[in-house]
This record gives C-alpha cells, sequence and structure tokens, in this order.
C-alpha cells in the first residue's frame, strides 16, 4: 500500500526538521519504503510517500518526528488503479 504522508512543520519552521534529518537521517523502520517527497514554496509542508503493509506501519516513524511535525496520512492508488477501479476494468 502507498501512503501520502503530510508533513506540517510545528510553527511552519523548516530548520528543526532539516536539522535533526542531517544529523539522524530519515529513521525509517523496516517495512516501510521512501518513495519521494516535495516541500511547498514557502517550506512549510512536506508531502512524502511512503509505501508499506498497513498504516501502523508508520507509527514508530511518526513518533520520532511528531514533537516537530504534525502528521497526515492519507492512503492513495496509482492512477492507473484509480482509473480501473472507476471504471470497473
Amino acid at each position: 500500500m502507498h501512503f501520502l504522508v503530510i508533513e506540517r512543520y510545528r510553527d511552519g519552521d523548516p530548520a528543526p526538521v532539516y536539522r535533526r534529518f542531517r544529523d539522524e537521517g530519515r529513521r525509517i523502520p523496516a517495512g516501510v519504503v521512501f518513495v519521494s517527497s516535495w516541500v511547498t514554496d514557502d517550506l512549510s509542508t512536506c508531502y512524502q510517500v511512503m509505501e508499506c503493509g498497513e498504516p501502523s506501519a508508520l507509527d514508530a516513524w511518526m513518533e520520532h518526528w511528531s514533537d516537530i511535525v504534525d502528521f497526515e496520512v492519507v492512503p492513495v492508488v496509482s492512477s492507473a488503479d484509480a482509473r480501473r477501479r472507476a471504471l470497473a476494468e
């Protein structure tokens, strides 16, 4: 399964996040795969796509960052899968 993880940096400040990332890495637990990420132009929000079996697999990772990031996790499917499901192909 793929999940869109929306990270809103506390107080809109990305510096603590990037310092921790520089010093400790992403700290993704076993069974979770980082796919890609994008950050808004104002550097206040990051959108990451992660792959794992269940959303609960992201819990330990989010706990490590939760003091400086607010998270929203949304299950997503590819456009091709969405088309197949929508058209019952």
